[in-house]
């Protein structure tokens, strides 16, 4: 039977043809190390992501960022980078980018067709894909690719730091870490041309906003789980995450949440700003 959630969505399916018609401290804590780098089958570079303990959220921000919460996150592989196009052209040949470049982020990208091509990547790797593609439900217990979810995104994009970005509280020093409005001259750039985070990881802010497994709600935090949160049953909307080339300095934060329709119908968000990384549970032995 399908659930609530899975009729509001009308299956990934559905979705593609819509698409187709249409106050912490600012210092910083130590990264967890030795980091390990892995090269996917299919070629992308994975960082494993460390299980732990982390405070989601912000209590100076927007109404949706709080309340500021504890959160346990179990390990992860996590792209390094957000997927490209060439990447991307490899499963699927045709390219919807608006900014063409084999080594550009993909975007205008639905939340059904990443999730497509999460499944994708997983069979041609040999694992097993995550998404029923009928209801668009996740089964977080098998082992191939999938999108992040919420907490996994803002634990991976802080990178230990518990300020405002993963590299601290200042603003004018995010142009060395993320392409945005003041510097990305109205477009998405190569990825990886920026300083990575302090876990390894490339344009977790900036470039272009990244799509989650998660339903958005506004209040959600006020009663997400302790631990592995996986967002609301129920929505209409699902959560984008990181800012994008035209987002400000604030749309950038490392706590900032968007809640965006996942087809893309009444979008408020640009589609050419949009994208996304996938990410697997860390393998057996490997956590």
């Amino acid at each position: 039977m399908k659930t609530r959630r899975s009729s509001q969505i009308a299956g990934l399916a559905g979705l593609l043809l819509a698409a187709a018609a249409g106050g912490f401290s600012c210092q910083k804590v130590d990264a967890p190390a030795p980091l390990k780098i892995v090269t996917s089958a299919s070629g992308a570079e994975m960082v494993l992501i460390p299980a732990g303990w982390f405070e989601m959220g912000s209590a100076r921000g927007k109404a949706d960022e709080a309340p500021a919460h504890k959160v346990w996150v179990d390990a992860f592989l996590m792209d390094r980078t957000e997927v490209t196009q060439e990447q991307y052209g490899k499963l699927f040949p045709a390219n919807p980018s608006h900014f063409k470049d084999p080594r550009r982020p993909m975007e205008q990208i639905s939340w059904a067709k990443a999730a497509v091509y999460c499944n994708a990547r997983s069979k041609g790797e040999g694992l097993e894909p995550c998404y029923d593609e009928d209801s668009g439900a996740c089964n977080f217990a098998a082992s191939g690719y999938r999108l992040p979810t919420e907490a996994e995104w803002e634990y991976a994009a802080r990178a230990g730091s518990v300020a405002d970005y993963g590299f601290g509280n200042g603003a004018h020093e995010l142009k060395d870490y993320a392409w945005f409005e003041e510097n990305s001259g109205k477009t998405t750039h190569l990825v990886g041309q920026k300083k990575a985070n302090a876990w390894g990881l490339f344009d977790m802010h900036g470039n272009v906003a990244e799509w989650c497994n998660d339903v958005y709600a506004e209040d959600y935090y006020a009663r997400s789980p302790e631990k592995n949160p996986r967002g609301p049953a129920d929505g209409k909307r699902y959560v984008l995450r990181g800012g994008a080339w035209n987002s400000s300095a604030e749309a950038c934060r490392a706590a900032y949440r968007v809640g965006e329709n996942p087809g893309f119908q009444d979008a408020c968000f640009a589609r050419d700003a949009i994208g996304f990384r996938c990410v697997r549970r860390a393998p057996a032995g490997m956590e």
